[in-house]
């Protein structure tokens, strides 16, 4: 009797454990309004490849301004809290170079667990001065990070948006420099 007990006691945990899981993940895929999201009909993104969140393209002004190399920049658009304990931080590509440009692959960063996931912005850290900490991207149960994927090439005067999720530091903190491999760093404000 007390065998069939701890089995239905486990079954009954993990049922919770995955629903919470999938709760946690669904807050944190909050809708929005998508009217003004910026055209996103290119070869820079595969099908597969993940989509912005629907905070994209909400903030006329950059919060930041990243330099790549040959005339690529990362605009940020945003940064904010979401419900679930991360950040989103959305913002696009954009080419300001005179040719297509071909995505870098360092900027899924070198860790192994990334690296099999093809091209993404998986090498991305926020940095916290004041607390003295470095957030890495997120991951899900596969080791596929939380950002976008499948960057290939972007054409001459094409944005592409992009997004990427990080742990949430403080409700103190603010303030975070966004480092991204073969870019100039940058400073964001975090939002919510």
């Amino acid at each position: 009797m007390s065998i069939r007990f701890t089995t239905r006691a486990r079954r009954g945990t993990v049922a919770l454990t995955v629903a919470v899981g999938l709760a946690l993940g669904a807050a944190g895929c909050g809708g929005g309004d998508d009217d003004k999201k910026p055209d996103t009909s290119s070869s820079a993104s595969k099908e597969r490849g993940s989509a912005p969140s629907a905070q994209e393209g909400k903030s006329a002004e950059p919060l930041a301004e990243l330099k790549g190399r040959d005339g690529l920049l990362l605009q940020i658009t945003s940064a904010q809290r979401d419900a679930g304990g991360f950040i989103t931080v959305n913002g696009q590509f954009k080419n300001d170079g005179s040719g297509s440009l071909v995505i870098p692959a360092a900027l899924r960063g070198d860790e192994t667990e990334i690296l099999k996931h093809g091209t993404s912005l998986g090498g991305a850290t926020l940095v916290d001065s004041q607390g003295k900490k470095r957030y890495y991207v997120l991951r899900d149960t596969d080791g596929r990070p939380l950002t976008t994927t499948g960057l290939t090439t972007i054409e001459s005067g094409q944005t592409v948006p992009v997004f990427m999720q990080f742990p949430t530091p403080p409700t103190s903190t603010t303030d975070l420099t966004l480092q991204v491999p073969t870019f100039s760093s940058g400073i964001i404000k975090i939002s919510g």
